[in-house]
């Protein structure tokens, strides 16, 4: 303990140079801290955008071929080959709506009656019937019927024919499938007399078992495309790995930007100990003389870098938290994505780094005055 006191006492007399150093790893623990929980809050928010779509296979028409559409018989071969797997077949396009007199633009879903509550779940209403005249309209239509007049028991108009809003979707989220919550569903037989098509775009497949996402997609290719290329086929959860994989780079590349500015912190620190070194050098000389041990020389000084490490950490750690509070707030408005346990990580990194940067960059300074000749250090002005 007497050393480590000789160390604490060298760092409050040189307060000021010791507190430049102290704020240079303070920084550095910031921005490892917060650029970390900024990269690792955009994953976040990306994850809970994307719906539980890693189930899902997704057919196409393939370019060219039938007019760029799926013809019942093609939905039923493809529902033969998946088995007991739910295959949703769906159309969409674009249209301009309006709601007494708010007009506005929407993206139209027509899916199957049948197989709506398959694919969608409601928050309040029900779900329409081929004959009812009714449709769905997304969480975010319902959110904003102020500006629309979409809600539930509305009449929207569609070109020339008017449904009534006999239901509210739950949020989805964004889909690679399929993104409702901006969307006004329709059973297909009310879109099929609408628009005059006897077609689908895509075909959705729902497979019970992720595990069998394989074998789902071979058995189709083997059965649409066995002579050529009819289909082509998506497997969501090849893409979700990449989307991630990405932002876990992203996440990567943003802490180390942050590491950078502590390591300038730490060369701060090399450059106060070795100061502290040359104005000690007689203070050494006589520890020294007096039987005390290189290591113990050396243990002292490392115990100064270690004294200033800790500091800058926990001053930094707290400002951290404070700090990406801020950035989950403005930059992706969700001050949550702190609280996560992958976000808190990044703080407790940002800390540790700073305390082994500290130490690491100590490791000279204290050699060199372990190592001082006793004698020169005695005759030292």
């Amino acid at each position: 303990m007497t050393f480590f006191d000789l160390a604490r006492r060298n760092v409050t007399r040189h307060w000021l140079r010791s507190s430049l150093a102290v704020i240079g790893i303070v920084i550095g623990v910031i921005a490892i801290a917060s650029l970390g929980i900024m990269g690792n809050s955009i994953g976040l928010m990306f994850n809970d955008m994307v719906s539980d779509v890693g189930d899902t296979v997704i057919v196409s028409p393939a370019t060219g071929v039938g007019g760029g559409k799926l013809t019942e018989r093609q939905v039923s071969d493809i529902a033969r080959a998946v088995g007991s797997n739910d295959v949703i077949p769906f159309s969409s396009t674009g249209e301009k709506i309006a709601v007494g007199d708010k007009e506005s633009v929407a993206m139209i879903y027509a899916i199957p009656s049948g197989d709506i509550p398959s694919l969608l779940d409601l928050e309040s209403g029900s779900y329409p019937k081929d004959t009812g005249g009714g449709c769905l309209i997304g969480s975010a239509l319902a959110a904003n019927s102020r500006e629309n007049g979409l809600k539930l028991g509305a009449r929207v108009r569609i070109g020339a024919e008017t449904l009534r809003v006999v239901g509210v979707l739950k949020e989805r989220g964004m889909g690679f499938d399929i993104n409702p919550d901006h969307a006004i569903v329709v059973p297909y037989t009310w879109y099929s007399r609408h628009y005059d098509e006897d077609s689908y775009d895509q075909a959705i497949v729902k497979v019970r078992d992720v595990n069998n996402i394989d074998a789902v997609k071979e058995s189709i290719e083997q059965k649409m495309n066995r002579r050529e290329d009819t289909v082509t086929i998506m497997d969501t959860r090849g893409i979700l790995e990449s989307v991630f994989a990405a932002t876990e780079s992203i996440t990567v590349f943003l802490a180390g930007i942050g590491a950078i500015s502590l390591l300038v912190a730490g060369v701060s620190i090399l450059n106060v100990m070795l100061m502290s070194v040359t104005e000690r050098i007689k203070e050494i000389g006589v520890l020294r003389s007096i039987g005390t041990r290189r290591g113990e020389v050396m243990r002292m000084f490392i115990y100064e870098a270690l004294i200033l490490g800790l500091a800058g950490a926990l001053i930094g750690g707290v400002l951290s938290f404070c700090t990406g509070y801020l950035v989950t707030a403005v930059f992706v408005q969700n001050p949550a994505y702190l609280f996560d346990p992958t976000s808190l990580l990044y703080i407790v990194f940002g800390m540790l780094f700073g305390v082994i940067t500290s130490v690491a960059s100590g490791l000279y300074p204290a050699w060199k005055a372990a190592n001082l000749n006793p004698i020169q250090a005695l005759r030292y002005e």
